[in-house]
């Protein structure tokens, strides 16, 4: 998926910027040559060598002044051209990423709803009994702190573990010798113990001395 989504960055990035450049060299190119004025006047000097007058020879060079302004003029429109034209495609590569980056946050929010709390950091205090999911500090007790303890070990070696061998590893019996029914009993009081404060504190909410109410926007409720 990250790289479907980095190949549509770099192909958007890349058509938008094959766009402009097509654009600014049809646009230069559609720009009359800066010394097709000149070029016109000199004509004039030579297809009538017979202006001698005074007058005719200032309008000559009034000509060949207006030429050069001319060609000065075009060179520097090519210039504000270009500039404009590297502003606007870092303009659009810049809305184009930033574009993407909402999509993406978008579906990593509907992501999230669909799947719930996600736990982004898991911190085990044994000094404190206490366990921080995602910065929030849960209160356990000590029987609850080591079934977390095993768990935790256990999911970074990604072993799957038995009601029995849980019980094992905390008694320091012999997975054989323990129950299956006793490492179920841990689970079960470890859920009861951090499920309960977990809905405390992110679904039901103690307002104190008047009463308790769900933390949660009401247009989201409903009831069928």
């Amino acid at each position: 998926m990250r790289r479907k989504g980095g190949r549509f960055v770099g192909g958007g990035i890349a058509a938008v910027t094959a766009i402009l450049l097509i654009g600014a060299g049809l646009l230069l190119w559609a720009l009359p040559d800066a010394n097709a004025f000149n070029a016109q006047v000199e004509r004039i000097f030579v297809e009538n060598d017979d202006l001698t007058t005074q007058a005719e020879i200032k309008l000559l060079e009034i000509l060949a002044q207006s030429g050069s302004a001319f060609s000065e003029t075009l060179s520097s429109y090519r210039i504000v051209i270009i500039v404009l034209l590297v502003f606007a495609t870092a303009m659009l590569i810049a809305a184009l990423v930033f574009l993407i980056m909402l999509v993406s946050y978008n579906q990593r929010m509907a992501q999230i709803e669909r799947v719930g709390i996600q736990v982004n950091s898991l911190l085990i205090s044994r000094e404190e009994n206490t366990v921080y999911l995602n910065n929030l500090g849960f209160k356990l007790t000590a029987a609850a702190m080591e079934t977390m303890s095993v768990l935790a070990e256990a999911r970074m070696d990604d072993d799957v573990l038995s009601g029995s061998e849980i019980e094992g590893m905390i008694s320091g019996k012999i997975a054989a010798d323990c129950d299956e029914a006793a490492g179920a009993t841990r689970i079960k009081r470890l859920r009861d113990t951090l499920g309960n404060q977990i809905v405390s504190e992110l679904l039901v909410k103690n307002i104190a001395r008047r009463g308790y109410m769900l933390a949660i926007d009401k247009d989201v409720i409903k009831v069928i």
